[in-house]
């Protein structure tokens, strides 16, 4: 027979609650403390490391203060050990190529104003629906709009649009771009 029990399923005694509070409350200056220290590229998710620590951070997070026994000192050493690291790799990327180009994926065009690449959609585990839909939500009303379409080293897809008889877009913009060469550019 097993050993559940409902009353612990749905209940908890208020000590319970006073150390998960506890926890969350340290748990919460701690991260604020630390976003302050190492600055706002903490969250911002500019690159799938970025998005990776914010995973884990999050994880922590919850982790210490939903698991039995939460601990403050044990959140705070994860915190700490994941904020060193995240400031240690951008620090070495900012410092090395190799490092760089190691951690973040290469952004890459997946339409211009010819039509889909269709080889970088299939690189990309990206389908046309998907495009569409970004097309959609950046309020392209032509095809003639779009001057590139592309997916950025977060995974989030940008939408270069404008005025099809304006000028075109500029080559700075794709700087870093795989195939950004079949972008018209002035």
């Amino acid at each position: 027979m097993s050993d559940f029990d409902l009353d612990d399923w749905f209940f908890t005694t208020w000590d319970s609650v006073g150390d998960v509070a506890l926890t969350a409350l340290g748990v919460y200056a701690v991260l604020v403390l630390y976003t302050r220290v190492s600055g706002l590229r903490t969250f911002s998710k500019m690159s799938g490391f970025d998005f990776a620590m914010t995973v884990a951070i999050g994880s922590i997070v919850a982790g210490s203060i939903l698991f039995d026994g939460p601990s403050l000192l044990r959140a705070v050493a994860a915190l700490t050990a994941v904020f060193v690291i995240q400031m240690a790799v951008a620090a070495l990327r900012q410092r090395l190529n190799w490092m760089e180009n190691l951690m973040d994926n290469e952004p890459i065009v997946l339409m211009t104003r010819e039509g889909m690449i269709s080889e970088n959609l299939r690189r990309t585990h990206v389908t046309e629906a998907d495009v569409w839909a970004k097309l959609r939500e950046a309020n392209v009303t032509q095809i003639a709009q779009v001057r590139a379409v592309v997916m950025e080293t977060t995974g989030d897809i940008s939408v270069l649009h404008g005025d099809p008889d304006g000028p075109g877009l500029e080559a700075c913009l794709l700087t870093d771009v795989r195939d950004a060469d079949r972008v018209a550019t002035v």
